[in-house]
C-alpha cells in the first residue's frame, strides 16, 4: 500500500504538491505588503482560500472511502493526493498567516492543522513499518492459525495431565490465560494471565491466584515438579507438559505482538480523525470571525 500511494502514477501528486508549495513560496517572496505579511493581504486571502479548500477536500477522503461505487478516481489516487497535498498545506497555511500568531481562534486553527498533519505523518510511518513487522512476527501464519495452535496445545495438555494436581494446574493455566483486552493492554502487550497453583505443587510460593505472565509460573511449577521425580510415567507426562507450555509461551508472545502492532496501526486514526473535525470547526470559526467581525 505504501508503494502504491507514494509512487502512484509516477508520484503525480508529489509534483503537484511541490509545484503548489514552490508557487506559494515564490509569491510570498515577491509580495511586498505595506505592513508585515499577514492573512489580511490579497496574497493572504488567496493562500487562505487555497488552504481552506484543501482542508475541506482532504476531509472528503473519509467520504470517498465509504463510496464503494464512486467513479471519482480510485482510493490509491485519493490517498496519494491526501498525503502529498496535506503536506503542502503546511506550507500554504504558514505563508497565509505570515507567521503571525497569537492567543486567538486563528492560531488555534493553525495548531490543530499542524497536529492533524503530523499525526498523518505517523500514519504514513505506520503503514510503512508495521505491516512488515506483522508479517515477520506471524512467520507465514495467520492470527486464527496461531490461536488454533494454542487451543490444540491446551487440549493436549489437558489430556496428558495424568494426576489430579497436574490437571488442576493445567486447567487453571488455560482458564487464566489472557490475550488482548482494552486498548491500553493491546498497546503495551502486557500479559495479565493468572493461575492458581495447587498446594501439592506450590513449593512455598504464593497461595491463591497469582500472576502467570508469559506462562512463567506454570513452567516454573512444572520444572520444580520434574526435579522432584526420578523417572516413571509422571515424569514423562511432566516433560511433555513442559515442552507444550514452552511452545504455547512462544505462540502467545507472537499473538500479543500481532495485537500490539494492529493497535499501533490503528491508534493514530483515533487521534487524526477527531483532530480533523476539530480543525474543520476551528476553520469555520476562523472564516466567520474574519469576514463578519473584522
Amino acid at each position: 500500500m505504501y508503494q502504491s500511494i507514494t509512487n502512484y502514477k509516477g508520484a503525480r501528486y508529489f509534483w503537484v504538491a511541490l509545484a503548489l508549495s514552490a508557487l506559494s513560496i515564490l509569491a510570498y517572496w515577491w509580495h511586498q505588503p505595506v505592513n508585515s505579511p499577514n492573512g489580511g493581504t490579497w496574497l493572504g486571502y488567496t493562500l487562505g482560500t487555497i488552504g481552506a479548500l484543501l482542508i475541506v477536500w482532504l476531509m472528503l477522503l473519509g467520504v470517498r472511502k465509504r463510496s464503494y461505487n464512486s467513479d471519482l478516481g480510485n482510493m490509491q489516487g485519493w490517498t496519494s493526493a491526501h498525503v502529498y497535498l496535506g503536506t503542502a498545506l503546511l506550507i500554504v497555511a504558514t505563508l497565509h498567516c505570515g507567521l503571525q500568531f497569537g492567543s486567538n481562534v486563528h492560531t488555534l486553527a493553525y495548531v490543530l492543522m499542524v497536529a492533524v498533519i503530523f499525526s498523518g505523518f505517523f500514519g504514513i510511518y505506520a503503514y510503512i513499518r508495521y505491516p512488515n513487522l506483522m508479517t515477520e512476527n506471524r512467520a507465514g501464519d495467520t492470527m486464527s492459525g496461531l490461536l488454533e495452535q494454542v487451543q490444540k496445545i491446551d487440549e493436549r495438555c489437558l489430556r496428558e495431565a495424568e494426576t489430579d494436581d497436574l490437571r488442576e494446574l493445567v486447567e487453571s493455566s488455560v482458564v487464566g490465560t489472557c490475550v488482548g483486552g482494552g486498548w491500553w493492554h493491546q498497546l503495551n502487550a502486557r500479559d495479565h494471565s493468572t493461575i492458581v497453583v495447587p498446594p501439592a505443587l506450590n513449593l512455598g510460593g504464593r497461595q491463591g491466584q497469582t500472576s502467570n505472565r508469559d506462562q512463567e509460573q506454570v513452567i516454573q511449577t512444572l520444572a520444580n515438579r520434574l526435579s522432584e521425580l526420578s523417572g516413571g510415567q509422571e515424569a514423562g507426562a511432566v516433560q511433555h507438559l513442559l515442552a507444550a507450555f514452552s511452545a504455547k509461551q512462544i505462540l502467545l508472545r507472537r499473538i500479543r505482538r500481532d495485537i500490539q502492532i494492529r493497535a499501533l496501526l490503528k491508534i493514530w486514526l483515533y487521534v487524526h480523525v477527531p483532530l480533523s473535525f476539530g480543525l474543520l470547526a476551528a476553520l469555520l470559526t476562523h472564516i466567520v470571525v474574519v469576514f463578519f467581525y473584522w
